[in-house]
């Protein structure tokens, strides 16, 4: 098996994964809010973690799940100046774009890293034990996935039809 077959099977895995920790930290809040809304209106108990926990929850499906957005080319994207160019160009602009991405995603690692390693030894004050730098841990993480994803893309190609991420298209019936 060559070394593209085997970097594409492990980045199919760190998408999975990259959708199952989104859909999780997504199910998470769709829990956690209804719930604080339910304590501070019908219970007259208000809690002060579900808004922090929620915070948390939405950087992690944020960042996490836009490397795997990216690795499905689902993001939102504007095409209309691609479309009006020659293929040429657009193949020049497509280039330029993944560069970009390239740059972006350093910028997130670099300054992501940074950003933990300040605020490492700050807690949430509703969770004492938490420092804020973890919860800032998935902007670094993003930006590695990201770099890993447009790797794949650039070196071994797009991901193959076979891919998860195709396993939900609408099917054509007869």
């Amino acid at each position: 098996m060559t070394l593209k077959r085997h970097y594409a099977q492990a980045m199919e895995r760190l998408y999975i994964l990259c959708v199952v920790l989104s859909g999780v930290a997504l199910v998470a809040i769709t829990l956690i809010i209804p719930f604080g809304v339910f304590m501070r209106y019908v219970m007259n108990n208000p809690q002060s973690w579900p808004e922090p926990a929620s915070v948390v929850m939405m950087v992690l499906f944020s960042f996490v799940g836009g490397a795997a957005v990216y690795r499905a080319n689902v993001h939102i994207a504007v095409e209309s100046l691609t479309q009006a160019v020659s293929p040429r160009i657009r193949g020049y602009m497509g280039q330029i774009v993944q560069l970009l991405m390239a740059l972006i995603a350093i910028f997130m690692i670099g300054y992501g890293l940074e950003l933990c390693q300040i605020t490492w030894h700050q807690s949430v004050p509703e969770f004492p034990g938490l420092p804020v730098g973890l919860v800032y841990g998935p902007i670094p993480l993003g930006g590695a996935l990201t770099l890993l994803f447009l790797i794949e893309k650039v070196w071994v190609g797009p991901a193959p039809r076979t891919s998860i991420m195709f396993s939900d298209e609408a099917v054509e019936m007869e």
